[in-house]
């Protein structure tokens, strides 16, 4: 039977615009026929697989996603002496390993040839293994062979690529499924995006020459209180990182702490929205995972809205469990109540 662990998290977000549509406003979402706040599933991927705290924990097997990858070896041997043509083949080649390369040549930068059209997630191994035959080819003067060529491995595993998959449509057989599912996250309750309407001073123009500002510009935000859920297929994660118990238990706390913790990039500097998961709940059986997200299909309206929130989704939950049999074991915190740690939480999800 396949163990899932299934993480349920609510994260107050103050004025914010953590992830931006095309236009620059804040996503969106209409959910129970209301608008809700939306950040995006590879949003919050991004930020947790970057931030400091998940590459502290897993310093040496976090992956590496670039289109650049035969762009850095041809970096290599132009560095090591190789003339900008050969470099350019040989680069071209290593890339193709990887992808398809691109076929745009533009005389300033021969060199984007090199790159591959889409990005392609290799582990630390890898990304070594191609630094090395880069600076081989460059000091024994050739072309790299076919067999040198082979610079994917099954056995050679990034946390992140086990965790989130990989897809390499040029190398289908080392394509990863991913053991993580993240769901978009979305607001509670209803919220209306608003615009801060900005003005810029420019400090060296005097009062005397133009009072008005150097600059004025818009952008968008809102305030939502977030539900996340996060679901992870244990033994996949652990057949993908070929059985190592230690790195998998490590990678689970790394990657549950980090979700807790952590909130996507965008705008912060504007913004500085950072924010904790105000409660949270971990779930580990056997049972088919679902999402609890039905606990807030209709909107949350009121000053009170964490409590609500903890009440509608603990309901849902003990419902689900009675109507459906299922026996899922789970540990909580909820900070507003003092109830819980987050220490409790890592220990059960790692146990």
């Amino acid at each position: 039977m396949t163990t899932f662990i299934q993480l349920h998290l609510l994260t107050a977000y103050p004025a914010s615009n953590l992830n931006r549509d095309d236009t620059g406003a804040p996503k969106t979402v209409t959910l129970g026929g209301t608008t809700r706040l939306r950040i995006s599933s590879q949003s919050l991927k991004r930020a947790w697989r970057t931030s400091a705290l998940f590459e502290d924990a897993l310093a040496g097997h976090i992956g590496i996603r670039s289109g650049r990858i035969g762009r850095e070896a041809a970096d290599i041997m132009t560095a090591n002496g190789i003339d900008d043509k050969k470099a350019v083949e040989w680069g071209t080649a290593i890339a193709a390993c990887f992808g398809k390369p691109k076929t745009e040549k533009k005389k300033e930068d021969p060199f984007l040839l090199t790159e591959t059209e889409q990005l392609a997630h290799i582990s630390p191994a890898e990304f070594e293994a191609v630094k090395a035959l880069a600076l081989k080819l460059a000091t024994e003067k050739r072309a790299p062979d076919a067999e040198e060529l082979t610079l994917l491995r099954q056995d050679r595993m990034a946390v992140d690529i086990a965790l989130f998959g990989r897809m390499l449509a040029s190398s289908p057989a080392f394509n990863v499924e991913a053991a993580c599912q993240v769901a978009h996250a979305f607001g509670v309750g209803e919220t209306l995006v608003e615009d801060d309407f900005f003005t810029a001073v420019d400090d060296l123009r005097a009062k005397s020459d133009d009072a008005g500002a150097g600059h004025l510009g818009e952008t968008g935000f809102g305030a939502a209180l977030f539900y996340t859920y996060i679901c992870i297929d244990r033994d996949l994660l652990l057949k993908n990182l070929h059985g190592d118990e230690a790195l998998t238990d490590k990678t689970l706390r790394a990657l549950v702490e980090t979700a807790l913790k952590v909130s996507p990039s965008g705008k912060q500097n504007s913004f500085a929205s950072r924010a904790y998961a105000s409660w949270a709940l971990a779930e580990k059986g056997t049972d088919q995972p679902r999402s609890l997200a039905a606990a807030y299909y209709n909107a949350i309206n009121g000053s009170d809205q964490l409590s609500v929130a903890v009440d509608r989704i603990t309901a849902l939950r003990e419902n689900m469990n009675r109507v459906y049999g299922q026996q899922t074991d789970s540990e909580s915190f909820n900070v507003a109540d003092a109830q819980g740690s987050m220490a409790e939480v890592l220990d059960f999800v790692c146990a």
